[in-house]
């Protein structure tokens, strides 16, 4: 019988390394740093602990830039990722011996690789916009590989990272995330073509996952749907968030869906911005969820996100459980009457609220009337009222005036695009008397004529630390221009620009009006009762 023996190869992989060869290496740099040597005689000791830190920051960075390496060549034995891990153990270690050890404030030298310990933001977002590959990111993100660098806060804003520069920054994010509490990585993929644009996306929260961020950036991305689940690993490992912007990301439906799926944990969350996308009705829906989970919301901003009456309604019930809240946006939705009605109710529970932004919502009379009611009653610190654009009459004046009268702290106001006409602007002139605080208001746009506007420019001209009046877009007679301005001539900087007013406004429309009732007076005349 032939015996056929069978020729077996066996290869040994050298990487990755065992935690127990990694943490002898840590030891190792550690008595490096603290014991006497050629380099420490020149450059100082660190003590035991200043080394051990930077001991083990030093091997974190390496392991990460070599462990990247050899992802990139998971066939070979890991050879090249052992020498890059040695060698760059060896540079920064050399980094940290010529720095010395700690030193005061007033003795720390500086350069464009080195950080005081007292530099917390690293920005990279000044300047033009610019696209940034592997070899530029090695470069600019160098400060970060400092092992004595203390950044807490990066902003990588205003650069289009490819996919080259973001594996470089991956090892270093990883190496410093424990660090962090801030990162705005907003507006950091512009004109990457959408698949490098999710890798890209991919690598920064692989890289970032289980960091413990208080606040997070992500705005200006177009993120989609893909975008937010790209983003998953970072988000669903974010138990203490308090901030979360997610401003002009193309957030449809099906991504305001994914991300109230991945952001499971917002007991903290005091700030969420949405502005800016195409959520719709349904999108509204799963953001409501989100807020609903949000109790210590201070910060709310859904402005501009196309929600109907359904979704307003929806965000009105959640905002109820926010009694927190110091500011709400919820501008240019169409909640109409019913949705205004509905956040009212909510209103009713926010004692903390400053600011109120509530524009171009389609409220009318009703929805406005219900809101200033709300307002008047729960809201005693309020500083900030916008309704405008809301097709306000002056019907509803009355009860904007007395929630007004009730905020003595207001200092900006903005009724401008209604139809308040002259009724409601001596109602509001009259509420604002007492207000001290008050700097801005803005009623242009109101069907006003000169008894109106020189009522709201008598009362306002004579406070103190009072900055703007705008009635422009009204119906001032050139008379009532004159006395305005004759009323503003020792600070007419207090009232802003008249281009848009038309003198002859309030005239075509008596005209019109009184054009109207002879044409019906005639009519009667001939009509012939059977």
């Amino acid at each position: 019988m032939e015996l056929n023996s069978q020729q077996r190869s066996f290869s040994i992989k050298l990487w990755p390394p065992s935690q127990n060869t990694r943490q002898t290496l840590v030891e190792r740099m550690t008595n490096n740093l603290t014991t006497k040597s050629l380099f420490t005689q020149k450059y100082g000791t660190l003590d035991k602990e200043e080394a051990e830190k930077n001991a083990k920051r030093i091997e974190d960075v390496a392991f990460a830039t070599a462990d990247l390496n050899y992802e990139k060549e998971p066939d070979g034995d890991g050879g090249s990722a052992v020498q890059l891990y040695a060698k760059e153990c060896s540079k920064l270690l050399l980094d940290v011996l010529k720095r010395g050890p700690g030193k005061k404030e007033d003795e720390v030298v500086t350069s464009v690789h080195t950080t005081t310990p007292h530099e917390s933001v690293f920005d990279i977002s000044k300047g033009k916009r610019a696209f940034i590959e592997g070899d530029e990111a090695q470069e600019l993100l160098s400060p970060l590989k400092d092992p004595g660098n203390s950044f807490t806060k990066i902003c990588f804003s205003n650069r289009s990272f490819g996919l080259g520069a973001a594996q470089v920054a991956a090892p270093i994010l990883t190496s410093l995330k424990d660090q962090f509490r801030e990162v705005d990585l907003s507006d950091f993929i512009a004109g990457r073509p959408e698949a490098e644009a999710l890798d890209v996306m991919k690598i920064f929260s692989t890289a970032l996952e289980g960091s413990v961020l208080r606040s997070l950036n992500l705005s200006d991305n177009a993120l989609g749907e893909k975008g937010v689940r790209a983003f998953g690993a970072l988000l669903k490992s974010q138990k203490c968030l308090e901030e979360l912007y997610l401003m002009n990301d193309g957030i449809s439906k099906e991504a305001a869906q994914a991300v109230c799926e991945l952001i499971p944990f917002t007991e903290k969350l005091k700030v969420l911005h949405f502005h800016n996308n195409m959520t719709g009705d349904e999108g509204a829906l799963a953001i409501a969820e989100v807020v609903k989970r949000s109790p210590s919301l201070e910060d709310f901003r859904c402005s501009s996100t196309r929600i109907g009456t359904e979704g307003g309604v929806a965000l009105s019930d959640a905002l109820g459980n926010c009694t927190h809240l110091k500011k709400l946006d919820l501008r240019d939705n169409m909640l109409g009457t019913e949705g205004g009605i509905s956040l009212s109710k909510a209103l009713s529970k926010h004692t903390e609220l400053r600011e109120v932004y509530l524009s171009y919502l389609n409220l009318e009379d009703d929805g406005a009337i219900a809101i200033v009611d709300a307002l008047k009653e729960s809201a005693p610190q309020l500083e900030v009222l916008e309704l405008s654009g809301n097709d306000i009459t002056a019907d509803a004046a009355p009860a904007i005036a007395a929630c007004i009268a009730a905020k003595q702290f207001l200092s900006k106001l903005n009724l401008s695009e209604n139809e308040l006409k002259d009724e409601g602007a001596n109602l509001i002139s009259k509420a604002i008397e007492g207000h001290v605080q008050l700097k801005e208001v803005d009623i242009s746009a109101n069907q006003i004529t000169r008894d109106g506007a020189q009522q709201l420019a008598v009362t306002v001209v004579q406070k103190a630390d009072f900055k703007l009046l705008n009635i422009d877009g009204n119906f001032i007679s050139n008379e009532g221009i004159e006395e305005l301005t004759d009323i503003f001539k020792s600070s007419p900087d207090k009232l802003g620009p008249l281009d848009e007013n038309d003198p002859d406004g309030g005239d075509m429309d008596e005209e019109s009006e009184e054009g109207s009732a002879d044409e019906l007076e005639s009519k009667m005349k001939n009509l012939v009762v059977d």
